[in-house]
């Protein structure tokens, strides 16, 4: 490899963590938002229903939303900061070549579970996109856009595990 393509493939990698590094941002700070945002519908229904004897229809749907959102989107990030669910102790108790194959195969898997999740979110997105809530202003659809967006960002995360390096803060680059 040239000087140029080494020089020309240095800032294509930097610019791609970049991009991560602001969908992951985004991804967390939504997250919050969404759970801050199903604790005041939650507190207003509470509120609602207990002082006012007059229980809003839309916040149990805005809700949902809500923590689907917070959920999806937090997963995603988790996935890419490798704070998931695993087996860490097998993995630790292996040889370094042994244990890079066996990230690369729950990356791998990783991918494929969120690309399943996004392809059949949007899926059940465009199925019911033409169907009202019951109870909220919004279509049916809305409710799995946070199915769709997560898994795509699961995958995303999960694929770039492949190709670059492990942070210093990552658990896996110890």
């Amino acid at each position: 490899m040239s000087v140029n393509q080494q020089t020309d493939a240095v800032p294509a990698t930097a610019r791609l963590i970049s991009v991560l590094d602001v969908l992951d941002r985004a991804a967390l700070v939504i997250a919050c938002l969404g759970l801050g945002g199903m604790a005041i519908v939650q507190g207003w229904q509470v509120f609602a229903r207990y002082v006012l004897n007059d229980s809003p229809s839309w916040t149990e749907p805005l809700a949902l939303l809500f923590m689907s959102t917070t959920m999806m989107l937090g997963a995603a990030c988790g996935v890419r900061a490798n704070r998931h669910f695993g087996f860490f102790i097998l993995v630790e108790t292996l040889k370094p070549a042994a244990r890079r194959v066996l990230l690369a195969v729950t990356s791998l898997i990783a991918a494929a579970i969120g690309l399943m999740l996004g392809i059949w979110g949007a899926k059940m997105v465009s199925d019911s996109w033409d169907f009202p809530i019951a109870g909220a202003p919004f279509p049916q659809g809305v409710a799995y856009l946070p199915l769709c967006i997560g898994g795509l960002l699961i995958a995303i995360f999960a694929v770039e595990k492949l190709f670059v390096p492990p942070r210093p803060q990552d658990p896996a680059a110890e």
